[in-house]
């Protein structure tokens, strides 16, 4: 990937996660009820913050060196493991992007 190309990726992920903060609260003037449409959009967005994570470490594996698979694995792992007992996309995402930080920074 050029220097342009992750340029642009990265100014979209940021456009993305700036969004992703911004408009609930610009969105929440008063109290959501539920089924509104800000009520359905926050509860999409923790799965959809999993989702990005995902395809942010999945998309460099598409030419990947072996080792390079290593964090990935670890992170879906952790990720997995943290979700199912308490349903928490919070610590989800938590250990599953420190997992992948942590073996990423053992490969290297």
């Amino acid at each position: 990937m050029t220097g342009a190309g992750i340029l642009l990726m990265a100014l979209v992920t940021g456009a993305a996660t700036w969004a992703l903060r911004a408009l609930p609260t610009l969105m929440a003037r008063s109290e959501p009820r539920p089924g509104s449409v800000l009520a359905r959009f926050l509860a999409a967005t923790g799965p959809a913050a999993i989702a990005t994570l995902f395809m942010a470490s999945v998309a460099p594996q598409l030419f990947p060196v072996p080792r390079d698979l290593l964090p990935l694995a670890a992170g879906i792992i952790a990720t997995v493991a943290a979700f199912l007992p308490r349903r928490s996309v919070i610590l989800a995402t938590l250990a599953g992007a420190a997992a992948y930080g942590v073996v990423f920074a053992l490969v290297a």
